[in-house]
């Protein structure tokens, strides 16, 4: 028997909510509804759902805005997101994959094709789930249960530690700056200082290098940032 696959709709057209949620029901999803951006964000935060359909246009907080939120935080960055909106326009398309989203169907749209998009993006994040574990020498980088190991032994990082080796191990080879890590793995915190990226650095070499001041993971490219170079 296959596993019931939950889905959020978020929606502040009633009509559109109940036309989608009876044509993924008779598909045997399990589905439930938020009118507003406030509204799915608490929904998000305390149920599980293996994927969102949502609107560009809401009230409070905006499409946009929430898939955003959605994808800076650790827990929900892997939720895969369907934008369904009115706005048609290529730099609408373009704005919301970038912002992370999934998939953009623009209304007025089949219910069928609606469904097929659904199922062809939950079969993507299933391969993908397949692979949670990123494996570079020595290391290996659980993103599901966010454990890292060193030669099987665990590092002992923090939620921020785990988050800023990831995004530096899954891009590994490319330098970032200190102002370009805060805006990745910090996002919008407020009093946040450059040198707090430094710091950072500092502990996760003490926990993943075997000789911090000769480190084979993170390396330092003087005066412009950090990369991951593995071995």
């Amino acid at each position: 028997m296959e596993t019931p696959r939950y889905i959020l709709i978020v929606d502040d057209e009633a009509d559109l909510v109940e036309l989608v949620s009876y044509n993924l029901k008779k598909e045997g999803f399990i589905v439930d509804s938020a009118p507003d951006g406030e509204t799915a964000l608490k929904k998000v935060k305390k149920g599980r759902y293996d994927l969102l359909v949502l609107d560009l246009m809401l009230p409070g907080i905006q499409g946009m805005e929430l898939c955003r939120i959605l994808r800076k935080d650790p827990k929900t960055s892997g939720l895969p997101i369907i934008m369904l909106t009115a706005k048609g326009e290529e730099v609408d398309k373009i704005l919301g994959l970038e912002m992370g989203a999934d998939d953009y169907i623009t209304k007025p749209f089949s219910p069928r094709e609606l469904v097929a998009r659904v199922k062809a993006v939950l079969r993507r994040a299933e391969k993908e789930m397949m692979s949670e574990k990123l494996i570079i020498g020595d290391m290996e980088i659980d993103r599901e249960k966010y454990v890292v190991t060193i030669k099987k032994k665990p590092a002992q990082l923090s939620a921020t530690e785990f988050k800023l080796l990831l995004f530096l191990a899954e891009r590994k080879g490319k330098v970032f700056n200190r102002e370009q890590l805060l805006d990745a793995v910090w996002g919008d915190e407020a009093f946040v200082e450059p040198r707090t990226v430094d710091v950072h650095i500092r502990r996760l070499r003490s926990q993943i290098e075997e000789d911090p001041a000769n480190p084979g993971y993170i390396k330092t490219m003087r005066g412009i940032g950090y990369f991951f170079e593995g071995k």
